[in-house]
């Protein structure tokens, strides 16, 4: 029998997300953005939230209105700034929410490290630069390098394509990104798919996240066109 909870409703989703959680979002920019789950969490309440994703949000959908709100006090991510992150610009600059910068590299293996079990890396990227500060550095063969440690979550908000029943995931093109790291990496992951299909409909070469890694997955197909505005499609 399947360990994976199949979800009809946003709010059964992200039910039992806690305030101070650290919440993995998968997305590069909006491609791969679990903005139905996002949206949800804003209704749910949750607060004081670390968010590690590769952006901090674009225009006000998505992360964007979620630091809106007034629930996230830390962004972890690699690229916060851009035309459009306004939100983000604003409460930065006003004092309202910490900023880490981790380069995108760094950070996609920083969360990968943490679902593999690894305790820490040595990676030349960030040597000599002030993302290096106060870290332990280490020189092999010649090269130098800095000791990274892993990003573990306590919450995994994803968006795939297609899932089973078993929780198995199929991602669409640029919408992968960080998706498949980080359903790894957290003591609960929850992806929201365009549909829902039964065990053996994909197939198995094709499968990208395996069911193990998946503790709920909303099935958009079931939420009216008006609740939703997922961009796993992208």
């Amino acid at each position: 029998m399947s360990r994976t909870a199949i979800c009809h409703t946003a709010r059964e989703a992200v039910a039992g997300i806690a305030d101070r959680a650290r919440i993995l979002v998968g997305g590069f920019g909006m491609a791969g953005m679990p903005t139905t789950l996002i949206d949800a969490l804003i209704e749910q309440g949750a607060t004081d939230l670390t968010i590690v994703s590769n952006n901090a949000g674009n225009g006000d959908t998505g992360l964007a209105a979620l630091l809106a709100a007034g629930r996230v006090t830390k962004v972890i991510c690699s690229f916060p700034r851009q035309s459009d992150s306004y939100v983000f610009d604003g409460l930065y600059r006003a004092g309202k929410v910490q900023l880490e910068v981790v380069p995108q590299g760094n950070l996609a293996e920083r969360i990968r490290a943490a679902g593999a079990g690894i305790g820490a890396f040595f990676c030349p990227t960030g040597v000599g630069t002030p993302l290096a500060e106060g870290k332990e550095t280490r020189t092999i063969d010649g090269r130098d390098y800095v000791l990274e440690y892993p990003i573990r979550g306590d919450v995994a908000l994803i968006g795939a394509h297609i899932g089973d029943r078993a929780g198995n995931l199929l991602y669409r093109k640029t919408a992968r990104n960080f998706g498949p790291v980080m359903a790894t990496a957290a003591t609960l992951t929850v992806a929201e798919v365009s549909r829902v299909v039964e065990v053996g409909a994909i197939d198995p070469e094709t499968v990208v996240t395996p069911g193990i890694f998946v503790d709920r997955i909303l099935d958009l197909s079931a939420v009216s066109n008006d609740q939703h505005t997922s961009q796993v499609a992208s």
